[in-house]
C-alpha cells in the first residue's frame, strides 16, 4: 500500500460570523519536515489549493515531531462562480470543514 502524499495538515479553523472560513491553522511540509503551526487567511489557503497543494485534516502526534494522524483530504470546489473549501462532501455550497475543530 502506497503512503499517502500531502503538502500540509489542516488542524483547526475559524469562521466569520456569516459562516465563511476566516483562517485556518495548518502544518506545511518543507521538503521532508513540517513547519510549526502556521495561520493562513482564507485567500492564502485558497491560493495554495489552486496551486495544487494537497492538504488533509489531521493532528500532530504528541512527541513524534513530523508524524500526524490524518483523515480526509481538503478540496477546493467551484459553486456558482465562488470558491468553496470542503471536506468530505462535493455538494457543499458554503465552506464546510467536517471534522475540523473550530476555534
Amino acid at each position: 500500500m502506497a503512503k499517502q502524499k500531502y503538502d500540509g495538515v489542516l488542524e483547526a479553523a475559524h469562521y466569520t460570523p456569516d459562516g465563511q472560513l476566516d483562517w485556518v491553522r495548518v502544518y506545511e511540509r518543507r521538503y521532508s519536515a513540517f513547519t510549526d503551526r502556521v495561520l493562513l487567511n482564507r485567500a492564502d489557503f485558497i491560493e495554495k489549493l489552486k496551486a495544487g497543494k494537497r492538504f488533509v485534516v489531521g493532528q500532530r502526534i504528541l512527541n513524534y515531531g513530523g508524524k500526524f494522524t490524518t483523515g480526509q483530504p481538503v478540496e477546493l470546489l467551484q459553486k456558482n462562480g465562488d470558491a468553496v473549501i470542503a471536506v468530505g462532501t462535493t455538494s457543499a455550497s458554503t465552506d464546510t470543514l467536517t471534522g475540523v475543530p473550530v476555534l
